[in-house]
C-alpha cells in the first residue's frame, strides 16, 4: 500500500467542550471516517482523550497515540497544548500500517480494540493519588459501584498481585517510568473483584513525571494475545535488564543508601576515617550503578525492536539542563561550564529524555578529561536541515584517526582511569542515529575537541 506523503507537523485545533475546531487533511480525513466532522465532537478516541487531559490538567502533554484506521493502525506521536478556550494538538510523527490479515495481527488488533472499549479508565499522580476515574465505552457495570474518589490513595482501593515469578508489572513500571500490562489487582473491599490493570506514564515539558494514565479491566473479560517471542540475541538475552535489576541494582541502592546514612551522621558523630570509608563505599556504589545502566542501555539498543518517540525538544534547554547538571563536580575541578543563554532556543525534533542523555555523556565526558581551571561551551545552531548542540573543550583533543575508533563499544582510547565503562560514545552515537541524527567529532576553535549531536531541525 502507498502512503500518502504528510506534512512534518499535522494540527488540530478542539475546542472545550471537544468539538474539532480546525484540522490538518489527514486528522479530518481521520475524523470524517469515524463519523464526525468540523464543528463536531472530535470522534477519535484517542486524540479526544489527550485534549480532554490536557485541558482538564491545564499543562501540555506529549506521548505516543495508536489509532485505528480502516486501512489499518496509524501511530503517532501528539502533543497537546491548552490555550485559553481550546487544546491545540501538534502530530509530529504519523506512522501508517497496514492491517495484516493474519491470526497474530487479527489477536493483536482485538486486543487494541478492547483496551478502548472496555473497562474504565484512572489516572493517578505521582503520589499514587486518584485524580479521576471514568467509565469506558464497555457498558454498564464497567465501573465498580464503590469507585475510587480523587485525592484517594490508589493502593488503599487496589491490592496488587504478584505474577508467577513474584514481581510487580506495575511497580517496575513505576521505577522505570515506563509503560506497564498485565498487573493484576483485586479490589481491597471486595478480593474477589479483580481486574488486569495497564497504564503509561504522563511527562510534562521539562520531562518531569506527573503521573499515570491507565485502564482496569475485570479480569474474567480481558483478552490476552500471544506475543510472538523473538530470539534473543547472543550476549543480551531478552531477560538481561529484568535479572540486572534483580541481582545488582537493587542490592547497589540499599549499599549506596547506608553509606549515604552513615555519612550524614545521622546517629552522632564518626571518627573521619569512617566518613571516608561511608563517602568511598558510597562513590565505588554509583560507579557500579552507572556501569549497570550503561549495560541495561547496551541491551535496549542492540535489540532490533528498538525506537524512539519523536517530540519537539530544544537543544539549547537540554543543553541548559546538561550544564546545570555538572555544575557542582566542574567548580571542584576549576572548570566552568558556558551554556547557551535563556534567551536561545534551538528547536529540533526527537526524543527529550534520549537527547539529555546524549548531553550528560559528552558534557559529563568534557568536565572529567579537561585541564582544571579550563572552560567547556556548549553552543547551538543549525544548517542544511539539521539542528546541532556543540560541547567543546579544551583539552588535549582527539586524533583524526581515532575520531571514528572512539565510538567503539568499550573503547576508552588508552585512558586507565575508572572513570566510565567505555560505553557511553557507542550508545550516545546509537540513540543520535535513532532519532535520525548523528554525532560527530572535530577539533575545538581554541584546542581541545568539539562533539556535535545534529538532529532533525523542527520546522523545516
Amino acid at each position: 500500500m502507498n502512503m500518502p506523503a504528510h506534512p512534518a507537523i499535522i494540527r488540530a485545533t478542539v475546542a472545550a467542550d471537544g468539538r474539532l475546531l480546525s484540522a490538518d487533511a489527514p486528522v479530518l480525513a481521520l475524523q470524517q471516517e469515524a463519523g464526525g466532522d468540523l464543528g463536531s465532537a472530535l470522534a477519535v478516541p484517542q486524540l479526544a482523550a489527550m485534549a480532554r487531559l490536557a485541558a482538564h490538567l491545564g499543562i501540555a502533554l506529549s506521548r505516543p497515540v495508536v489509532a485505528a484506521a480502516e486501512r489499518g493502525d496509524i501511530d503517532m506521536w501528539v502533543r497537546a497544548k491548552p490555550e485559553a478556550e481550546r487544546v491545540q494538538l501538534s502530530i509530529i510523527d504519523w506512522h501508517e500500517r497496514q492491517a495484516v490479515a493474519a491470526p497474530l495481527d487479527l489477536a493483536r488488533r482485538e486486543t487494541d480494540i478492547a483496551a478502548l472499549s472496555d473497562g474504565w479508565t484512572w489516572q493517578i499522580d505521582t503520589q499514587l493519588r486518584f485524580q479521576m476515574v471514568h467509565e469506558g465505552l464497555g457498558g454498564e457495570g464497567a465501573l465498580p459501584s464503590a469507585s475510587p474518589l480523587p485525592g484517594s490513595r490508589f493502593t488503599s482501593y487496589f491490592e496488587l498481585r504478584p505474577d508467577a515469578e513474584g514481581d510487580l508489572a506495575i511497580l517496575r513500571g513505576f521505577a522505570q517510568r515506563r509503560a506497564f500490562r498485565d498487573q493484576v489487582a483485586g479490589l481491597t473491599s471486595d478480593p474477589a473483584q479483580r481486574f488486569m490493570l495497564s497504564g503509561f506514564p504522563m511527562f510534562d515539558l521539562a520531562g518531569q513525571l506527573v503521573g499515570y494514565r491507565g485502564k482496569a479491566l475485570p479480569v474474567d473479560r480481558a483478552v490476552t494475545a500471544p506475543l510472538a517471542t523473538p530470539e534473543p540475541l547472543p550476549f543480551y538475552p531478552a531477560e538481561f535488564g529484568k535479572r540486572l535489576d534483580r541481582s545488582l541494582r537493587r542490592p547497589l541502592g540499599r549499599i549506596i543508601a547506608n553509606a549515604d546514612s552513615i555519612g550524614a551522621q545521622l546517629e552522632g558523630p564518626l571518627r573521619p576515617d569512617y566518613l571516608g570509608y561511608a563517602s568511598d563505599i558510597s562513590a565505588a556504589g554509583r560507579h557500579l550503578m552507572a556501569l549497570i545502566d550503561d549495560l541495561a542501555d547496551l541491551q535496549a539498543i542492540d535489540r532490533p525492536d528498538f525506537s524512539v518517540t519523536a517530540e519537539e525538544i530544544d537543544l539549547a534547554d537540554v543543553g541548559r539542563r546538561a550544564a546545570g547538571l555538572f555544575l557542582v563536580k566542574a567548580q571542584d575541578r576549576g572548570i566552568s561550564i558556558l551554556a547557551p543563554a535563556l534567551t536561545v532556543a534551538e528547536p529540533a525534533i526527537g526524543e527529550f529524555r534520549r537527547a539529555l542523555q546524549i548531553l550528560m555523556n559528552l558534557v559529563g565526558n568534557a568536565v572529567r578529561y579537561a585541564p582544571e581551571g579550563s572552560a567547556v561551551r556548549i553552543e547551538t545552531g543549525r544548517s542544511d536541515g539539521e539542528a546541532w548542540i556543540a560541547v567543546l573543550d579544551q583539552g588535549d583533543g582527539i586524533a583524526a584517526d581515532s575520531r571514528e575508533r572512539i565510538f567503539d563499544k568499550f573503547e576508552r582510547l588508552g585512558r586507565s582511569d575508572a572513570g566510565g565503562s567505555g560505553l557511553g560514545l557507542y550508545i550516545s552515537r546509537r540513540l543520535a542515529r535513532a532519532m535520525g541524527g548523528d554525532i560527530r567529532i572535530d577539533d575545538a576553535p581554541e584546542g581541545g575537541a568539539r562533539f556535535t549531536l545534529l538532529l532533525p531541525a523542527l520546522g523545516v
